[in-house]
């Protein structure tokens, strides 16, 4: 039998630093993962069904539960132990209620192209359907 418990403020254990539900609700990520751009096999997720590998550092990551709508926040970071770039980014686009597609690049001060790097994560926030 499937239980259900109402609460509308959290309390620690002293019985203070309330927060409300809707702020955790709202504020906590509805989608992270964790991957290589060698593998469509992440190391680590919440909510994602797949990875798809569409090129040179070009991935799409399909939710396995829907967003509400395309209007959710998504950080991302990317991290590519073997290259000499100065600064490494994943740049999101492509915004959809069932996946995001995004891309890995390295940038230095001469150029900006797209990598397999070997470490990307991404937080999805917003709102499930």
């Amino acid at each position: 039998m499937a239980s259900e418990l109402r609460v509308d403020t959290l309390k620690d254990s002293s019985g203070n630093n309330s927060v409300g539900m809707a702020y955790v609700a709202g504020g906590s990520a509805k989608a992270w993962v964790n991957y290589d751009c060698a593998s469509t096999t992440p190391r680590d997720s919440f909510n994602v069904a797949s990875l798809s590998d569409n090129g040179t550092g070009y991935f799409t990551t399909t939710f396995t539960n829907n967003m509400n709508n395309d209007d959710y926040s998504i950080p991302t970071s990317s991290n590519d132990v073997n290259a000499s770039a100065t600064l490494y980014g994943l740049n999101a686009h492509t915004y959809a209620t069932g996946s995001v597609q995004c891309d890995s690049f390295e940038a230095n001060p001469s150029t900006v192209q797209q990598i397999d790097s070997n470490h990307n994560h991404i937080a999805i926030f917003g709102d499930l359907a």
